[in-house]
């Protein structure tokens, strides 16, 4: 530009103009030399380092250079010249002492958000950790806490799986002899020729729900004995004599009609067992099987079936009318991670003008530098006062004006 401008002069006037221009006429070519050097780069990263590093500070050099140079076609002007030469080279100091806090504050920054981003990582990986275990330990916690909650300590936990063992093996056995006449009455009564493969599982499930009730009809009998209560023991009475009947008809009688031939052959063909005979052998293997399992495991396996069904606890002889404090329900795992993060969230709020002051006084640093070399070419003197001791100091710009206390000289009478 200032070449150009010197070739338009006459060629007489040539060399005072080059004289003239001489201290500012290489600054654009130092100008494009270091765009250059910024813009050009081999690779992403490189171009990344130089914009982060080296843009803000060469743009204060430059600015720098500018208004040290004009500053020299001022000097004949000014009345206190040594001390403006010492205003400049002040804030050539000052502006030295903004590039380096610059790149403090570019380290420091970077420090701290890997700080920010290696807590949150690690608050991460413990609640997938943590989430990880409660979902190993979920079966056994859940089981803890059904024990807690249904049962009292001496629960006999052998004569209740004993008991729903037996209860669904008779399930099965009962299934087996009575699906063909189910299956051939459901038949008949949808029309079709075939039922549905679902026949089994549900006929299964409900001879469970009654073999379960059978045991359960024998422990009322037994609590109503041992309490004397005779109104009710009555009931109970009529109720067991009917199931007892409901499951002979039912149950018990196609069981003994299905090995009825083994028992003709082995008495021989003249041996043709009655309705009687059938109903009696029948009535006489229920109450055989039903004994046998009541005082091998049903009397102490009953209770914990009904105390599980029913959601209370099993009340015993050591236990009964004796409140047992309920243990405190534990407090969710994500409970105590999701505490620290909402702390470390706190915390980020409590120093967010800390974190503004990471981001923003490196580069008001140096804005401040460059606004000094304008105003000391301008007024002989430095706005403000570097390095910035917080964010609030940069931001008080009303009161540098103020205390600037710009005057114009007086004139004299004409």
């Amino acid at each position: 530009m200032f070449e150009q401008m010197v070739g338009t002069v006459p060629e007489q006037w040539r060399e005072i103009a080059q004289l003239l221009f001489a201290p500012v006429i290489w600054i654009p070519r130092l100008e494009r030399q270091l765009i250059d050097v910024i813009i050009n780069s081999s690779s992403g990263w490189t171009a990344a380092g130089k914009y982060l590093f080296l843009l803000f500070p060469v743009l204060l050099g430059i600015a720098a250079i500018w208004c040290t140079q004009l500053s020299i076609y001022t000097l004949p002007f000014r009345s206190r010249r040594i001390a403006f030469v010492s205003a400049m080279l002040m804030t050539w100091w000052e502006g030295a002492r903004a590039v380096w806090l610059y790149w403090v504050g570019v380290f420091r920054m970077t420090a701290v958000v890997a700080g920010w981003v290696f807590s949150l990582a690690r608050l991460a990986v413990k609640l997938v950790l943590e989430a990880l275990h409660q979902l190993v330990l979920m079966p056994f916690t859940m089981t803890g806490r059904m024990t807690n909650q249904y049962f009292q300590p001496g629960v006999p936990w052998i004569a209740f799986v004993m008991l729903v063992f037996w209860c669904m093996l008779e399930t099965t056995i009962f299934t087996y002899t009575l699906f063909a006449t189910v299956s051939e009455v459901l038949a008949d009564m949808a029309g079709v020729e075939q039922v549905s493969r679902f026949a089994g599982p549900v006929l299964w499930f409900f001879l469970l729900l009654l073999i379960m009730g059978s045991f359960a009809c024998v422990q009322a009998l037994t609590d109503a004995v041992k309490k004397r209560e005779f109104k009710f023991l009555v009931q109970i009475v009529l109720v067991e004599l009917f199931v007892m009947i409901f499951e002979v008809m039912f149950l018990y009688r196609e069981l003994v009609d299905a090995i009825t031939p083994w028992i003709a052959q082995q008495t021989g063909d003249k041996f043709r067992p009655g309705i009687v005979f059938t109903l009696s052998l029948a009535t006489f293997g229920w109450v055989g099987v039903r004994g046998m399992t009541w005082f091998l495991f049903g009397r102490y396996g009953t209770p914990p079936l009904l105390a599980f069904i029913s959601r209370q606890p099993m009340e015993t002889q050591d236990t009964r009318g004796v409140m047992t404090p309920q243990a405190a329900a534990p407090a969710a795992w994500w409970r105590a991670p999701l505490e620290d993060f909402k702390r470390e969230i706190g915390w980020l709020h409590e120093r967010g003008d800390q974190l503004l002051e990471y981001l923003a006084l490196p580069v008001l640093h140096l804005i401040a530098a460059a606004l000094n070399f304008a105003m000391v070419l301008l007024t002989g003197r430095p706005l403000f006062s570097l390095p910035f001791r917080g964010l609030k100091e940069a931001m008080e710009t009303r009161e540098v004006l103020a205390g600037l206390q710009l005057q114009p000289r007086k004139q004299g009478n004409l």
